[in-house]
């Protein structure tokens, strides 16, 4: 048997869960992330004073850092390639 032949398996019962409890938590810490790099980029004006102590280009960066692994969370999410390479 050739290792191509296991890539091809369909998933067992506790593999299907592990997979569906895996994409809803990717999807959940995607949109927190989400929301967390808005809050930095667009923040509320009681929150802007607790923020303005810090330098505004490192806050900004950390936004769109947020945002982007957010997304790349929930993409991972859609994907659901968790036992499987490729």
């Amino acid at each position: 048997m050739a290792l191509e032949e296991f890539d091809n398996e369909p998933l067992n019962d506790r593999e299907k869960n592990i997979v569906n409890m895996r994409s809803i938590s990717n999807y959940v810490m995607g949109v927190l992330l989400l929301l967390a790099g808005l809050f930095f980029l667009v923040p509320l004006n009681k929150t802007k004073v607790y923020v303005q102590q810090y330098d505004p280009t490192i806050i900004t960066i950390f936004g769109i850092v947020c945002i982007i692994y957010g997304l790349f969370r929930m993409y991972r999410g859609y994907k659901k390639n968790y036992f499987r390479e490729g």
